[in-house]
């Protein structure tokens, strides 16, 4: 243990503490832009760049930043006094001569740490002028890069390549030329770039932003002519509540309905149904493939993996491209509750198909780009027109001036609505995995489960793994959520090694709970944890927590699809994918 004096508070830590953590022991705050800590990840972001963060050590000639100086026997250290206060005015005067004027519209106004640091140190006026960087905006299915607002934190960077491991991004050029850009500045669209959002998740400014859809949404809400119907994702209502105060991993399924049906959405239902559809096409093609296993069949490919996450999807297409036969052929649930809308729903309705505009409301960023995949459309016609983030559905609330916390609770609307508990936990890492197993046990074994809790496959571990009694025939299932972690999974099946029958992958931390388009927790693994709380709070209260007992979706068998997997099934609800390996494009 090391004992120092930080403003003349004595304090005490173990060796290798840096002075920002030694400083927040006892409760003094330090500005820091390019410092970043993400908790249970193990990735401690702090290069020292931006010297935000300075501070005076006694005996030392220069500042030191506190990110990533460690604390000494005896060291005595001024946090704010007038030479720091000085140095920190200084710094941020810098970056902001270099730095666009645009707050009134900047997507992160109001949100932005750059924004809140400049205030903190009364920035009214900038002493220092010079030639500003111009780079072109870089826009995506998903995400926009400004690189006009980018201040080297390099946060996004190691997001990228160490967390998730995509390598998308990274630092190009030298000196004032400098920017954090896919290699050789290529557009994002044409990268390794999986648009899981994680870089957006922690950027300081408004360098990295989802793109927006609220503007086209208020023009299809106010048009008379379109039937707007909205499907809202299991995690969206246990993170909603935070963009309005409320506690993290409060549930607010009934205000979220109530707000929707106020916005003037036609119909508001609920992507847990086609969560419930996704386990019956999911689940019956795990079966039929540990069916083929267990006769022998060694053409079969196992692991069976889950195909509901986009970016993983994208991720495996672009770095795994010689084992997209071995993932699910099945969509995911915003992609099969699309053309179940347009081709089913729309006929009840009497409706045309091209006149129903089904919007998502999603916690990831990579929604917006699946909506745009050629493959699910009809005719250039959009199963899903697109999507808006969690983080824009609160904005658009606010805009329209609601009181969320008084909204009274409603219900969604049906056939669509009407979910299970094993729909919920869609939204957290485990769930998929254990939903699938509740419906593939009853239906392999023909009996009934005592406990529908399958409490092994849960938990916020990175890798896990579990064996789960289907009746004398234990089947053995692996989950990852982040890419990088699914990477080892990817790598360990590859070479031969995995002895899974099936695996889930999601690839934001958490699942979908942490997804790239929820209200931002900063790497706080414990505000993850609370939403993945509601979410099995909200199956443990559902009368139904089997998919295959949903009876909107045993009526939807009888009256269109016919079975899990068959013809009509496949055409709508499946889809294949591609080896994006040699589609990175060099201007």
């Amino acid at each position: 243990m090391i004992k120092l004096t930080i403003d003349n508070k004595l304090v005490e830590v173990p060796e290798g503490t840096t002075i920002l953590d030694a400083a927040k022991q006892i409760g003094v705050e330090i500005p820091t832009l390019c410092y970043m800590h993400l908790g249970d990840m193990g990735i401690e972001h702090k290069p020292g760049g931006c010297r935000i963060c300075v501070v005076e050590v006694e005996g030392r000639r220069n500042l030191a930043p506190s990110c990533n100086s460690k604390c000494a026997e005896g060291m005595v250290v001024n946090t704010h006094n007038m030479r720091v206060l000085n140095a920190r005015k200084t710094v941020m005067e810098l970056m902001l001569s270099d730095h666009p004027f645009d707050c009134l519209v900047c997507a992160k106004s109001g949100n932005c740490d750059l924004q809140s640091i400049a205030i903190k140190l009364g920035v009214r006026e900038l002493h220092y002028k010079g030639e500003q960087s111009t780079y072109k905006v870089d826009y995506s299915p998903s995400i926009i890069r400004d690189m006009d607002k980018c201040i080297m934190c390099r946060r996004c960077e190691t997001m990228c390549n160490d967390i998730q491991t995509v390598g998308a991004l990274s630092a190009v050029n030298r000196g004032f030329e400098s920017v954090v850009a896919p290699a050789f500045e290529m557009d994002l669209e044409k990268s390794t770039c999986t648009y899981c959002g994680q870089c957006v998740a922690v950027c300081p400014t408004g360098a990295l932003t989802e793109k927006d859809h609220t503007n086209q949404l208020i023009r299809d809400l106010a048009d008379p002519k379109k039937t707007v119907v909205v499907q809202t994702a299991p995690a969206v209502r246990a993170a909603l509540g935070e963009e309005f105060g409320m506690e993290p991993g409060t549930l607010v399924t009934g205000k979220m309905v109530s707000a929707l049906r106020q916005l003037g959405f036609n119909s508001v239902f609920d992507t847990d149904f086609a969560a419930d559809l996704t386990i019956m096409e999911e689940g019956t093609e795990l079966l039929d493939r540990l069916k083929k296993h267990l006769e022998g069949d060694k053409d079969v490919k196992l692991p069976i993996l889950t195909s509901c996450c986009p970016a993983w999807v994208n991720f495996f297409e672009h770095h795994f491209p010689d084992m997209k036969d071995i993932p699910s052929t099945a969509r995911s649930p915003q992609q099969m509750f699309g053309p179940i809308a347009k081709n089913y729903l729309a006929k009840q309705m009497g409706i045309n198909r091209e006149d129903m505009i089904v919007v998502s409301i999603m916690p990831c960023l990579a929604k917006k780009y699946e909506c745009q995949r050629d493959e699910f459309k009809v005719d250039g016609d959009p199963d899903v027109n697109y999507s808006i983030s969690t983080r824009e559905l609160a904005n658009l609330i606010k805009q329209a001036n609601m009181d969320f916390l008084g909204l009274p609770e409603d219900e969604f609307d049906n056939p669509m609505g009407e979910s299970t508990g094993a729909g919920v936990i869609f939204g957290t890492t485990g769930g998929v995995i254990e939903a699938a197993a509740r419906t593939a046990y009853e239906v392999y074994t023909g009996k009934t489960l005592k406990t529908v809790d399958f409490k092994a496959l849960r938990g916020m571990e990175g890798i896990r793994s579990a064996t789960v009694d289907f009746d004398g025939l234990p089947i053995n299932i692996g989950i990852a959520h982040g890419l990088g972690n699914a990477r080892k999974l990817l790598e360990d099946i590859r070479d031969g090694k995995s002895q899974y029958h099936a695996i889930e992958i999601m690839a934001c931390p958490g699942g979908c709970i942490g997804g790239g388009g929820q209200p931002l927790h900063h790497g706080d693994s414990s505000i993850l944890k609370k939403r993945a709380a509601a979410l099995y709070r909200e199956d443990e209260g559902k009368a139904i927590r089997k998919s295959h007992e949903n009876p909107y979706i045993i009526k939807l068998y009888e009256e269109f699809l016919g079975k899990p997997c068959s013809e009509l099934s496949h055409k709508l609800l499946h889809t294949h994918y591609f080896d994006k390996s040699t589609d990175i494009e060099i201007e």
